[in-house]
């Protein structure tokens, strides 16, 4: 007989319910083949004396083990472990585990080597981390949102938000986000051509996945976001690269391209380029509009940090200027508020629209409509602009005493130009040094620089990585380039 005294172990502190611990380990044992098929159990009164439970206790298990399926009841004969209950083959355990085998899978599956990249996670406590360019979480407005999705939530014609909606996204917002691009960026749409995403990168791959058949071309600028190149790999498309100066992407080389090969899409983030911070002329736009119209190619323009301007106002998107639907315009609430608000836009035709929302019905069914609707009364209310007004103010002081501290300590390592708008500059290191090297060394002084491969995926050897500024106070910016020059200095030591 099985000693059930002692191997039934409970744990009365613990909270889950007496009953369940003992059904649970009842499974365990049939699992592991201790009870095999057809095994007469104990009754429910003999069993409650051996291990000192209720006998209700044991035949509140009983009943959950039979619900499940794991044992069956036989009249006047007893209570047996289920005859189906197939035995499971284990291996013969060693007592040793080969190295990778704890995550080595029973089966086969599919790889994507676009996918095989490390990104940074800057969790790690008195580490500062150089960033990309992104929002401080600390001036979000949380309360004022946390209150208005509170507000919403609790109405009861709210209730009808919380089933399955439409792939859209909630019609409020969208209705909202209509109003409120048309008059902040010059756009010209309605209902009918907005999608809502959970980000600009979803955006991204939705356009992507759609747009690209295997191996057709896509053009992007020899510098270029990193997340969208990955992207656009796993769409199976060919990157066609071209150069990008203080005027942003070369259309002259784009057109090049057009006549040598079938390119089906540009992408481009024309008001502050990702990730040399420059603005695309207004020639370029025109002649990018133009080249799109002649050779009938989509323009992926990814709007990131359409908000944050210091010097002039904002400078409209090319889709506000698309007469013939070539633009595919994406942005996001998450850079302007805070990333954890997973709330973004796809901006085309309406055909292609349609044809995104059908997509996404089987990458994320729909959105939190909730906070959809939050973010409708966030943009009605005028509070979005007033969050805008006070980040803006915020940033463009960072960036100036970014600025003027990496001149003032730091002018014989590294070079830049301060950026017109945006949360980050374009920093180029001395030939002499090596972003390798520097991000090694800065490890001593708890400053890391992560991937910072990412910034010259065309292997064009700039020396130059994007340096977030917006994220950090003016405390912190002054020790962050105190760390940095401590790198520096270090690093002249081993030369």
């Amino acid at each position: 007989m099985i000693p059930y005294k002692t191997i039934i172990k409970i744990d009365r502190t613990d909270k889950q319910p007496v009953y369940i611990q003992l059904t649970n380990q009842f499974i365990d044992l049939i699992k592991e083949g201790t009870l095999l098929p057809q095994a007469k159990l104990p009754g429910t009164r003999t069993l409650s004396d051996l291990i000192g439970l209720h006998r209700k206790t044991v035949v509140a298990c009983y009943e959950e083990l039979e619900l499940q399926g794991w044992i069956e009841s036989v009249p006047k004969k007893g209570t047996f472990v289920h005859k189906d209950i197939p035995i499971l083959r284990q291996q013969k355990w060693t007592g040793k585990m080969l190295p990778g085998q704890e995550d080595k899978p029973g089966f086969s599956f599919k790889r994507n080597s676009a996918l095989d990249r490390a990104f940074p996670q800057d969790y790690e406590a008195g580490y500062m981390y150089v960033n990309d360019g992104v929002s401080d979480e600390r001036l979000a407005p949380t309360k004022e949102l946390s209150i208005l999705y509170r507000k919403i939530a609790n109405k009861k014609h709210t209730l009808k938000y919380l089933n399955y909606g439409t792939t859209y996204g909630n019609l409020e917002l969208r209705e909202t986000l209509v109003y409120y691009l048309n008059d902040t960026r010059g756009l010209n749409i309605t209902k009918d051509n907005i999608l809502i995403t959970r980000g600009s990168q979803m955006g991204m791959f939705l356009a992507s996945q759609l747009l690209i058949e295997n191996n057709e071309y896509i053009v992007i600028g020899e510098t270029n976001y990193s997340s969208a190149d990955t992207t656009f790999e796993y769409a199976n498309a060919k990157l066609l690269r071209v150069g990008v100066d203080e005027n942003g992407l070369d259309t002259e080389a784009i057109e090049t391209c057009c006549k040598k090969y079938h390119v089906k899409a540009v992408y481009t983030t024309p008001h502050h380029h990702h990730p040399t911070t420059v603005t695309l002329s207004a020639k370029r736009r025109m002649h990018l509009l133009n080249l799109a119209k002649a050779y009938g190619f989509a323009i992926i323009e990814d709007d990131y940090d359409y908000d944050f301007h210091y010097n002039h106002a904002p400078i409209l998107p090319l889709a506000s200027h698309d007469t013939y639907g070539n633009v595919i315009y994406v942005g996001s609430i998450c850079k302007t508020v805070a990333p954890v608000y997973r709330v973004g836009y796809l901006i085309a035709s309406k055909a292609f629209v349609d044809e995104c929302a059908k997509l996404r019905r089987f990458v994320d069914r729909q959105g939190d409509a909730i906070l959809e609707l939050t973010f409708s009364s966030f943009i009605r209310e005028g509070s979005l602009d007033r969050h805008i007004k006070k980040a803006v103010k915020h940033y463009k002081g960072r960036r100036d005493l970014f600025c003027k501290l990496l001149k003032e300590e730091l002018r014989d390592y590294l070079s830049f130009k301060m950026p017109k708008g945006g949360m980050a500059l374009w920093v180029v290191l001395n030939k002499s040094y090596s972003w390798s090297a520097v991000a090694e060394a800065a490890k001593q002084q708890r400053l890391v620089i992560p991937e910072w491969r990412r910034y010259d995926m065309a292997g064009i050897k700039h020396n130059a990585i994007r340096m977030g500024f917006a994220r950090y106070n003016e405390t912190e910016i002054r020790e962050f380039v105190v760390r940095l020059k401590k790198t520096m200095l270090a690093l002249d030591k081993q030369y």
